[in-house]
């Protein structure tokens, strides 16, 4: 039979497919594949030998039926903060030790240390860690010393070795080489990889490549069942936006992580005091979001003449992620802490309804912004009046009481509070439960 000359024209634009793009359709078959071995290797099973040619010919979509899906609860690692077999993002400015609390993190797994919560996990796991940024021996080693880290436990991705010859891993490329390294290890908990966007071999800005390019990664620590930790920073000129937003890239990296962190430098008036930072909970798919945690950073000597930093973890504070890190970002001023006497006043006697409050606080030279913060400064509780009602601010039962003995020593007021859907207030569990600034 003659072709037609549509079968014609579809066979000669096949054929002038350009080479570039069938070897990397090839490669990913086959990078899938092996992956695919990988897995069964784990399971004892065999596998056909991986072809060379494209895709096999019997392709099909396969289906799963509901009812056959045993459902399964997350594994955490750190409840509500760190989940096995998911993407994590931790996001900032520059400075403000995103790897150095990754590093503390892999400290608490390595040699069940208490996370910043509190909470301490009872059986040790590994830890990988690749970094484009830091060196190994004079940065990485020192900061897991002085956290505390199990080093027997902890794992560099040091780079490639081909006939002989070494050159640096690529996350973009050789993820199959490395998982296949890892076929005979059952006991990774977290993998980091610094930066995240060393991942994506393609543009950083286009979703569709970000997600094809962390496609092997997320299924490497699913297969794992690994915590995979990608660190990034905030684009320039982000401060005030979304959270998600801020992140550098493709809005891409937020969406295919689970869970999102955000760390940002605390301003404020003394010069003398040490620098505080703020890790705030951005962003959760499979737990709540909002909250986190104060840090600050420390030097010891960890011997031999070496200086290493190492993360203080301080109390646990409450509120939305957008209004913690505003609040932490907020230039200091007297108007900032007036607005919070303001408000408290404003509220002592009851409930308002928040247009009033908006109201309100204009003529008295406030802005929504500075109300909003001095709101999460005191722990105000928002409450929707009905179904078809407004909403309406009011003073915690704590914050109500505490205002009628203002000023007396040793008061909560340093940590926000938030409240639940019940109305019922929530105390931040590092203060409640005594949190101390641990030795990581």
């Amino acid at each position: 039979m003659n072709p037609t000359p549509l079968s014609a024209a579809v066979n000669h634009a096949l054929h002038e497919t350009p080479p570039t793009i069938r070897r990397m359709d090839e490669q990913a078959d086959r990078d899938l594949l092996m992956l695919d071995r990988i897995a069964d290797k784990h399971e004892g099973g065999e596998h056909p030998p991986i072809s060379e040619g494209s895709r096999a010919l019997d392709a099909h979509v396969v289906l799963v039926n509901a009812a056959s899906v045993e459902s399964k609860p997350v594994r955490w690692l750190w409840p509500g903060w760190i989940a096995r077999g998911k993407l994590h993002v931790i996001a900032g400015a520059p400075g403000t030790g995103k790897t150095t609390a990754a590093l503390a993190w892999a400290a608490c797994i390595t040699a069940c240390r208490p996370f910043p919560s509190g909470w301490k996990p009872t059986t040790p796991g590994r830890v990988l860690i690749w970094s484009g940024e830091d060196d190994i021996a004079d940065t990485l080693k020192p900061r897991l010393i002085a956290a505390g880290a199990d080093l027997s436990r902890v794992q560099f991705v040091q780079g490639v070795e081909d006939h002989g010859e070494q050159y640096a891993f690529n996350p973009a490329r050789d993820v199959p080489m490395l998982a296949a390294e890892l076929a005979g290890v059952d006991d990774v908990r977290m993998i980091v990889i610094d930066p995240l966007v060393s991942a994506v071999s393609g543009d950083s800005h286009k979703n569709a490549e970000v997600r094809r390019s962390l496609a092997p990664l997320v299924d490497l620590a699913q297969r794992m069942d690994s915590a995979l930790i990608g660190i990034t920073h905030y684009s320039k000129g982000t401060q005030g936006r979304e959270p998600l937003e801020r992140v550098s890239g493709s809005l891409a990296f937020g969406a295919l992580a689970r869970l999102v962190f955000g760390t940002v430098k605390q301003k404020g008036d003394d010069d003398t005091a040490p620098t505080k930072y703020l890790l705030a909970r951005v962003k959760s798919n499979i737990g709540p979001d909002g909250g986190g945690f104060a840090y600050t950073f420390e030097q010891t000597d960890i011997g031999g003449g070496i200086i290493a930093s190492r993360t203080t973890w301080g109390g646990e504070v409450q509120g939305s992620a957008r209004e913690l890190l505003a609040e932490a970002e907020a230039e200091p001023d007297d108007a900032g802490q007036d607005a919070v006497t303001f408000l408290r006043d404003l509220l002592a006697s009851g409930a308002l309804p928040t247009k009033e409050v908006f109201r309100e606080a204009e003529g008295a030279g406030y802005s929504r912004d500075q109300v909003k913060r001095a709101k999460a400064k005191i722990g105000a509780i928002a409450e929707k009046q009905g179904m078809t009602g407004g909403w309406s601010w009011r003073l915690s039962a704590t914050e109500g009481s505490r205002h009628v003995t203002e000023g007396s020593e040793g008061s909560e007021q340093n940590y926000p509070r938030s409240s639940h859907p019940s109305g019922e207030e929530s105390h931040p569990s590092g203060t409640a439960n005594g949190v101390e600034a641990f030795d990581l």
